[in-house]
């Protein structure tokens, strides 16, 4: 296939969340993932690939092996009849379901196993700033039992805003290694489930969630590079005292001078730089307010569009 990746490539994803949950802790009483020794808020991997898979399915209309399926009687479906859809044939699984081919799976039902480590690798995302998390309690006027006459009281922890960095790296080797057909389109699809998906995150905990920044930096074919942790490149910038008092994007600035720096001191490995940019981000380099676009100058940018 013509189309099957032959380039490293880099992402960097930049979101943010007022008032929602961007990631529960379900043995923490589904509170926000906080590190405790920073204040920092901690989203998983597994939460971002859920986000793009829900979106792909549910809007692209794409199979995706990974997803809550129910049977007739309203059992959900094990792995087992999953793969049974298939045939048990982890080739037709790999063929079918793009998820499979972006982030791999582990899966040994029935003497057949299908261990593939994803050419599409994410870090946890991290929050730019320390967060303030709150509780809040309500009540329903609904009854949880019929011989209740009152309502009953409903609990949630929320983030009141949080700046998000995510990280990854699409590895061509491991494609090709494991003689998984990740393709350019397949690419394209996930980085737009990553924009979209997260806009359509709309649920009583997710919904207050946007999209910021995305950016793939593509290398040329056969360069095994890649520069490395963009997401410690970037930073954030307030006036706020307090970075618990972050309320908004718009007291916030983005710091792009060493990301900046990196990208022009290794231009001669890349093929492209893909971006698109929410209009309501500020960024800062070399002390100054620049848009993005301006400070790649001198670098082959290309706009991604959703």
């Amino acid at each position: 296939m013509s189309d099957l990746v032959k380039n490293r490539s880099e992402i960097l994803f930049l979101y943010d969340v007022k008032d929602a949950n961007p990631n529960g802790d379900p043995v923490d009483e589904n509170k926000p993932r906080i590190d405790e020794e920073t204040g920092i808020n901690i989203v998983t991997d597994v939460r971002l690939k859920r986000t793009v898979r829900d979106y792909l399915h549910e809007y692209k209309k794409q199979d995706i092996f990974i997803r809550e399926i129910k049977d007739n009687s309203g059992k959900l479906r094990t792995k087992e009849d999953r793969l049974n859809d298939f045939k048990n044939d982890p080739k037709e699984v790999l063929d079918k379901c793009v998820d499979i081919r972006l982030f791999g799976a582990t899966t040994a039902v029935e003497g057949k196993t299908m261990v593939l480590t994803g050419p599409v690798q994410f870090k946890y995302g991290r929050s730019l700033h320390k967060v303030d998390i709150t509780y809040v309690k309500g009540t329903t006027v609904m009854p949880s039992k019929a011989d209740k006459s009152q309502g009953t009281f409903t609990e949630r922890y929320i983030l009141s805003y949080s700046l998000i960095a995510f990280y990854g790296i699409v590895n061509e080797n491991a494609a090709k290694n494991q003689q998984i057909p990740l393709t350019d389109p397949d690419i394209n699809l996930m980085l737009e489930g990553i924009w979209n998906g997260t806009k359509n995150l709309i649920s009583g905990s997710k919904f207050g969630q946007m999209p910021r920044l995305l950016m793939q930096t593509v290398y040329k074919e056969g360069q095994n590079f890649f520069i490395g942790e963009l997401d410690k490149l970037i930073s954030r910038i307030s006036d706020k005292n307090d970075d618990k008092a972050i309320r908004d994007i718009s007291e916030v600035k983005v710091e792009i001078t060493n990301l900046v720096n990196a990208l022009n001191a290794n231009k001669d490995k890349i093929e492209k730089i893909r971006l698109i940019v929410d209009e309501r981000v500020k960024f800062v380099k070399d002390e100054k307010d620049t848009d993005i676009k301006t400070a790649l100058n001198g670098l082959a940018v290309e706009d991604l569009t959703f």
